[in-house]
């Protein structure tokens, strides 16, 4: 049976009822005072009437806690709260997202689901939001090998494009690490790739005991006074894998760009610098639950639901960049 066929895909009630087993767990949880487990549920309850809806509309997953005594649902404090779009929409959004290797953009959702392609772009940053995650351990703890490259992609705004410049000078710069032995991946955002700029990264997100490869770009130039050893590959030679040391390689990360700029190009096809750090990290959470580290579609979709809480982005928030 297809995934989207599930009750709590079609079903406002199971769909509460989804949310709040992943969100919650057994017992609910008041958002107001914090109190666990010592709530009623209130049935029946419905919105004042309006001339769409002259009986108004039933209030599902609703809860009165008997410490503070105010209500609240599970949307309370996390990227459902406030939100018209129907909570079984927002489920088949997200598994749709975390399902589509190279993304599915805003106006095919807007379609699929039947929402504005306004809610349909507010509510796809919203599910971003939840895949960002800044708390991964430094890579290539216990001597493992992490790979280091650069891309760029769309344009900067300010930075216009100048004759006689470099191809990418005008572009948006993105650095990437990707640790061999956990198979995860690092996207971030950079205002450019000199040296000055990337190593400080380099040593925040990488263990000093890591062995690093990269390409030949100077700035990587002295990587090894930082870690345990740091070689490379020279790329303008025609060299992508060193033949005396066969370790030596980025293809990982350029694997990892492979998927990116497909996405970004041919899915979402635009994408200004300020929401660019967003997508980064749509595709790090793919690449990082991906199945290859045994992590199935369903199985992705219930990490984001876990991390709605507290991600909340309000809509002039979402044209702001955020670290």
């Amino acid at each position: 049976m297809s995934v989207l066929s599930a009750k709590y895909m079609h079903d406002e009630a199971a769909a509460f009822e989804h949310v709040e087993a992943m969100i919650w767990g057994d017992e609910p949880i008041c958002p107001h005072c914090g109190t666990v487990g010592n709530a009623g549920k209130l049935e029946g309850v419905r919105t004042k009437p309006s001339k769409k809806n002259p009986e108004g509309k039933e209030r599902h997953g609703l809860w009165k806690c008997r410490e503070c005594r105010k209500q609240f649902t599970v949307r309370k404090g996390t990227i459902f709260e406030e939100s018209h779009i129907p909570l079984h929409l927002w489920l088949q959004a997200i598994h749709l997202m975390v399902s589509s290797k190279k993304g599915i953009s805003s106006h095919q959702l807007h379609r699929v689901l039947g929402i504005t392609y306004k809610s349909a772009w507010f509510l796809t940053h919203r599910i971003r939001e939840c895949m960002r995650d800044g708390a991964l351990a430094p890579m290539g703890g216990n001597g493992g090998a992490v790979e280091v490259d650069e891309t760029f992609i769309g344009q900067n705004p300010d930075k216009p494009k100048k004759k006689g410049a470099r191809g990418y000078a005008h572009k948006n710069a993105m650095l990437t690490l990707v640790d061999r032995d956990t198979k995860r991946a690092k996207s971030i955002v950079v205002d450019d790739i000199r040296k000055h700029t990337l190593v400080p990264i380099l040593r925040e997100n990488i263990a000093k005991e890591a062995v690093v490869y990269t390409d030949e770009a100077k700035q990587y130039g002295k990587l090894s006074d930082d870690f345990a050893d740091h070689d490379f590959t020279t790329h303008s030679k025609g060299e992508y894998v060193k033949r005396e040391k066969p370790q030596v390689h980025t293809n990982t990360v350029e694997g990892f760009y492979s998927i990116f700029k497909r996405g970004m190009k041919g899915v979402y096809q635009h994408c200004g610098k300020q929401h660019l750090h967003r997508y980064a990290a749509e595709f790090d959470f793919r690449y990082n639950n991906r199945i290859a580290n045994g992590i199935d579609d369903s199985q992705r979709a219930g990490l984001v639901l876990e991390s709605t809480y507290g991600r909340r982005l309000t809509y002039s928030d979402s044209s702001t960049v955020r670290a």
